[in-house]
C-alpha cells in the first residue's frame, strides 16, 4: 500500500479543513414555471440570469448567496407539483451540505424531515436542512422560527428566509459559530417573548439586541440527548465538524482502500495510523481538543461480536489475537474524539 501516500492524503484533508468548512454547498428546491430546466448550479450571484426565475425566487437565490456558500445547487420543480419529491430525488446522490426550500408551507415540512432523517440515519449522508417551524428533534434539522423579517419594503416569513440561513451556515468556518451572527439587512422582526426557552427547545431564532438583528444561538432542533448523542450535538458548529470528519475519513477510505488493499491486520493498523495523523492536524487547527486523547483504533468488541457470529471460539483468544484475526472484507474501527466549541458564554464576577 505505501503508508506515505495515505498519510499525505489525510494530512492534506486536515490542513484544509478550516478552508473547506467555509466553502459549504447549499441546495435549494424552488417552485418556478419561468423556464423548464431541472437543475441549475451557480457559483456566484453574477451567474444568475433574471430571466430564469420569478422575482421572488431570484430574491431567495440572492439572499442565499449573501452567506457566501461556495455554490448553490437549485432543483427547479413545477408550481403544480403536489410535493417536493422530484427535487429530493435529484438531490439524493449529489454533494451538498444544507438544504432550504424557501416558501415551503408548514404542512409540507414533515415529509422533508422524514426524508432528511432517513438520509442521515440510514444512508449515512451528512445532509442538513433549514426548515421553518418544525420540532424535528434531530441534529440534521435546523428549526428556524422567526417571522415578520423586514428587509426594506418586504416582510418575509421564517419559511421565506430559510435560504438566507442556509447560506450563512454553509459559509461559516469552524473558527466561529452562528451565534450572534449579524443580519445587517434586517430592520425588524417579531421578537421572541422568551428567547432562552425557545433556544432550549431547539429553535433557531433571531434576536434584537437594541442595535442590530442577529442569530440568538447556533442550535439545531435536537432536544433529546442520549449516550451516543450528547448535548454537544445540539450545536450546529459541532455537528458541522463531525460531518466533515466523517466525510473525510469515508471518502479517503473509499478512494484509497476499497477494493485496492488486502484486509490484513498490518494494513488496518496503517490505515488507523493515517487517521490519527489526520486527527493531529485537526488538533493543531483547534478543531479537536488537543488536551483529549483523540485516537482511532481497531474496535475489538465489534470484531469479537463478528467473529462469534462466524462460529469462532473467541473465548480461547487473547485480546490481541482478536484484533489480528481475519475478518474477511470487514474493517471494524472506532474513534474517541472531542471537538472544540466556540466561545459563547461568559461568567465573570467583578469584586469591589
Amino acid at each position: 500500500m505505501g503508508l506515505p501516500e495515505i498519510l499525505i492524503n489525510f494530512k492534506t484533508q486536515g490542513t484544509t479543513a478550516i478552508d473547506r468548512s467555509a466553502r459549504g454547498i447549499v441546495a435549494l428546491i424552488i417552485k418556478d414555471d419561468t423556464q423548464t430546466f431541472a437543475t441549475k448550479i451557480y457559483k456566484s450571484i453574477d451567474e444568475v440570469d433574471a430571466a430564469d426565475w420569478s422575482n421572488d425566487n431570484k430574491s431567495y437565490i440572492e439572499q442565499t448567496f449573501m452567506g457566501t456558500p461556495s455554490q448553490i445547487i437549485i432543483e427547479r420543480i413545477a408550481t403544480t407539483d403536489i410535493d417536493y419529491s422530484n427535487g429530493l430525488t435529484r438531490l439524493k446522490n449529489k454533494n451538498w451540505n444544507y438544504l432550504a426550500i424557501p416558501g415551503i408551507a408548514d404542512s409540507d415540512v414533515s415529509n422533508i424531515v422524514s426524508w432528511l432523517k432517513t438520509e442521515r440515519d440510514t444512508n449515512k449522508k451528512t445532509y442538513k436542512a433549514v426548515l421553518p417551524n418544525t420540532t424535528a428533534d434531530h441534529e440534521g434539522i435546523i428549526n428556524f422560527t422567526t417571522n415578520d423579517i423586514k428587509v426594506g419594503a418586504t416582510t418575509y416569513s421564517a419559511s421565506d428566509y430559510t435560504g438566507r440561513l442556509a447560506g450563512i451556515l454553509a459559509g461559516l468556518p469552524f473558527t466561529r459559530s452562528a451565534t450572534y451572527y449579524d443580519l445587517n439587512e434586517v430592520e425588524s422582526i417579531t421578537e421572541s417573548l422568551d428567547p432562552d426557552t425557545d433556544i432550549n427547545s431547539g429553535k433557531l431564532i433571531l434576536i434584537n439586541d437594541g442595535t442590530k438583528i442577529k442569530i440568538g444561538r447556533g442550535v439545531n432542533s435536537l432536544t433529546t440527548t442520549s449516550a451516543t448523542k450528547g448535548g454537544e450535538f445540539k450545536k450546529i458548529k459541532i455537528v458541522d465538524a463531525v460531518d466533515l470528519v466523517r466525510d473525510d475519513i469515508r471518502n479517503t477510505f473509499d478512494g484509497s482502500y476499497v477494493g485496492k488493499i488486502t484486509n490484513s491486520y498490518d494494513n488496518k493498523v496503517l490505515f488507523l495510523a493515517a487517521v490519527n495523523a489526520y486527527f493531529e492536524e485537526l488538533e493543531r487547527l483547534e478543531v479537536l481538543d488537543n488536551a483529549f486523547d483523540n485516537k482511532a483504533e481497531i474496535d475489538a468488541e465489534s470484531q469479537r461480536t463478528y467473529l462469534m457470529s462466524q462460529g469462532v471460539d473467541v473465548d480461547s483468544l487473547k485480546q490481541q489475537e482478536i484484533k489480528e484475526y481475519n475478518t474477511g472484507s470487514k474493517v471494524f474501527a472506532s474513534a474517541n474524539v472531542k471537538f472544540l466549541d466556540a466561545m459563547e458564554d461568559l461568567q465573570m464576577e467583578i469584586y469591589m
